[in-house]
């Protein structure tokens, strides 16, 4: 939906409150809501700043909170997280502190109930099939190779079919 340009800088700062005072958002969404408001690019920086001293804004938290929902509602892995925080233009620093925040215990044993998941649900594969397919689902959720390499030599994935 775009809105004509005759808003306001209150009526706009007033829709953007309203925007950000229900969920966090990112500095890039806000961006985009204001060129929906129709509000000029030489006005959209003096709202930013009032969002961010009014504390409405906060990169930061909404990185922290974004991961956090995503990991364990989502059930995504870092990579994937990392990439969508990238898509919206958050600063590496705030992607690193808020991927820091996901506890590794809580981290391997979704990767793990994941894994078993998957693997689990491909009784009809070969025994390698079911590995490299569980792999490759492993992989788009964003969980690291490594990782996945490392659960996936567990005994519980080496049947002998």
């Amino acid at each position: 939906m775009f809105y004509p340009s005759s808003l306001t800088n209150e009526q706009a700062l007033q829709k953007l409150r309203h925007f950000c005072g229900y969920q966090e958002r990112c500095h890039f969404e806000v961006r985009e809501k204001l060129y929906k408001l129709g509000v000029k690019k030489s006005e959209q920086d003096a709202l930013i700043a009032t969002l961010i001293e009014e504390n409405y804004l906060n990169e930061e938290r909404f990185a922290i909170a974004f991961a956090s929902g995503k990991f364990r509602i989502n059930e995504w892995g870092r990579i994937k997280i990392k990439h969508e925080l990238r898509q919206r233009q958050v600063s590496d620093y705030c992607i690193n502190k808020a991927l820091k925040q996901i506890p590794a215990a809580e981290y391997k044993l979704l990767l793990l109930k994941l894994a078993k998941e998957k693997y689990n649900s491909l009784k009809k594969e070969t025994g390698i099939m079911r590995k490299k397919k569980t792999m490759d689902f492993l992989a788009g959720r964003g969980f690291e190779g490594e990782l996945v390499m490392g659960v996936l030599a567990e005994p519980a994935f080496n049947d002998r079919s």
